[in-house]
């Protein structure tokens, strides 16, 4: 009876991990404005690092032990000796960072557009400091770093084309001349190289076609690394641009990072965004995760047939959930998670907590200007169907100051709900819209002084905005369509950024809000 008991205990918890490595996962596995993804693992641990802009902190940074649930433990530019942003537009700042460990250091390598260019920054303990940067010589966007025996290679594309040099990566020198090692199929951008070694070839991945509707991943090999470099006359091993993925829900695939598992398996991240309200897209690119197949001297099968798929029904490696973002951010502890970012270089000094609330100090720096940084903190819209709701108080103002939340693109486009003091000592609760050129009041409703609930409610085309003054009934205010504020009609390569801001209508006003909490509920 024992023997049997053991049995089929043994045989239950065999079927248990099974199903536990064929539950699948749903994509995107990092929702909202998360490009460019990168990945390394470091043992049975795996890390994940994206394009930021330009936001501060820089460079978000997450862990996982599964590639399927990601916790962010950070970013990797945290001061701004590391990431001077200057004016840095949706167009600017950080660019396709790459992760890599190798000896026990983690390198993150990456551009910086609105500065000096290629730099890596580097650390021993991915949840401390990182380096200061060091700059590298070899041009171009995307760099990426290989490492074999005691070199170190950067790729890049300084020109219409790949570009390889060997480094010192502790100091920047550049120890050969670049040399260009492919041109990609003829895609336009070719841009994103990452160098892997398997089964003795150099395999050279890219991607092409600009980070749009046409994007996709192609990838060349080579017995040396500093080729020549065949194609896969497969090309491309991802994409959505053809007949097979035109009705996904996905779609802009591209911009890839391969990694293999301790167990052997080989997987993909890529970007990808989801459009709505027809062909616009608003979370910005997002981080998807696909399975390869990549047999003994062939060449990498991405899923099959190079699609991805929101409900991902593939093995997977064991999976370990992380416990449920709570709804409610309340500000108590003083201090804000790393899913909150700034516009540019921030003033620490405007950012206060007080009382349990966070409290913004008003600027004269507005949501429009392109350059300084507006007291705003925000984060991620990673939903295409949610709720946010902040409950706040303005202090100390005088007219034309005002604070609120805002459903922020980048500077000219952007909805927002605020409170404002008006000239006779009144306030009012605002909805306006910023479309580039145009800027309109939908509608201004006044209230008693006290605190006010700002709530937007968004969907697939649009986004409805309310308010309350008791926390429970709120009133609609106005409603405006999603594609005014997407990507194809705004442009830039981020997405949209909720966020709570304060703004003052002169230089001397001593106006302060105090926000009590922020929720966010997504579907």
């Amino acid at each position: 009876m024992r023997k049997k008991m053991m049995l089929f205990l043994g045989l239950a918890l065999s079927l248990s991990c099974f199903s536990q490595n064929r539950q699948g996962y749903q994509n995107p596995v990092i929702p909202g404005f998360h490009p460019d993804p990168s990945v390394c693992r470091a043992g049975d641990d795996f890390y994940l690092v994206n394009s930021s802009f330009q936001y501060f902190p820089g460079v978000p940074l997450f862990h996982s032990k599964d590639l399927i649930n990601w916790e962010q433990i950070g970013h990797c530019l945290t001061r701004p000796s590391q990431l001077p942003l200057h004016d840095a537009g949706p167009w600017g700042g950080i660019y396709a960072p790459t992760i890599r460990y190798n000896d026990g250091t983690f390198y993150m390598i990456t551009t910086n557009v609105s500065d000096k260019g290629n730099f890596l920054v580097h650390t021993t303990d991915p949840r401390g400091e990182w380096s200061e940067p060091v700059w590298l010589k070899q041009g171009g966007i995307d760099p990426s770093l290989y490492f074999e025996d005691d070199k170190c290679y950067l790729v890049s594309n300084p020109g219409v084309g790949i570009y390889l040099c060997e480094i010192n990566p502790k100091t920047g020198e550049q120890l050969n001349e670049s040399k260009r090692i492919w041109n990609g199929t003829g895609g336009r951008h070719p841009e994103g190289p990452h160098i892997y070694k398997k089964d003795g070839w150099y395999y050279l991945l890219i991607s092409e076609g600009g980070t749009e509707y046409g994007h996709k991943v192609t990838i060349a090999r080579s017995r040396d690394i500093d080729g020549p470099y065949e194609e896969n006359p497969a090309n491309p091993i991802l994409t959505h641009i053809n007949k097979n993925a035109q009705n996904s829900p996905i779609q802009g695939t591209g911009h890839a990072d391969l990694i293999q598992a301790p167990d052997g398996s080989w997987w993909m991240v890529c970007l990808a965004f989801r459009p709505q309200s027809g062909n616009h897209h608003l979370l910005g690119r997002e981080t998807f995760l696909a399975p390869v197949r990549w047999d003994k001297n062939a060449w990498p099968v991405v899923n099959g047939d190079g699609t991805i798929a929101l409900q991902m029904d593939v093995p997977t490696l064991p999976q370990h959930p992380l416990a449920p973002k709570p709804a409610r951010t309340d500000f108590k502890n003083g201090k804000l998670g790393p899913e909150w970012v700034h516009i540019r270089n921030y003033h620490p000094e405007n950012y206060t907590f007080a009382s349990g609330n966070l409290r913004l100090k008003a600027t004269s720096v507005n949501l429009n200007n392109g350059k300084g940084s507006p007291t705003f903190v925000g984060r991620r819209q990673e939903h295409i169907d949610f709720t946010a709701t902040t409950s706040m108080q303005l202090k100390k103002a005088a007219s034309g100051d005002e604070a609120g939340l805002t459903v922020y693109m980048f500077e000219p486009s952007h909805y927002d709900l605020f409170v404002k003091q008006l000239a006779d000592g009144k306030q009012a609760v605002v909805l306006r819209y910023q479309l580039n050129e145009l800027t309109h009041t939908e509608k201004e409703v006044i209230l008693p002084q006290g605190k006010v609930q700002l709530r937007v409610k968004g969907s697939n085309e649009i986004y409805s905005f309310e308010y309350a003054t008791n926390g429970k009934d709120f009133k609609e205010l106005g409603r405006m369509n999603t594609r005014y504020i997407s990507t194809e009609t705004a442009g830039g390569f981020t997405g949209i950024m909720l966020g709570l801001y304060a703004i003052s209508g002169s230089q001397t006003s001593k106006a302060y809000a105090d926000f009590e909490y922020f929720d966010y509920e997504g579907k």
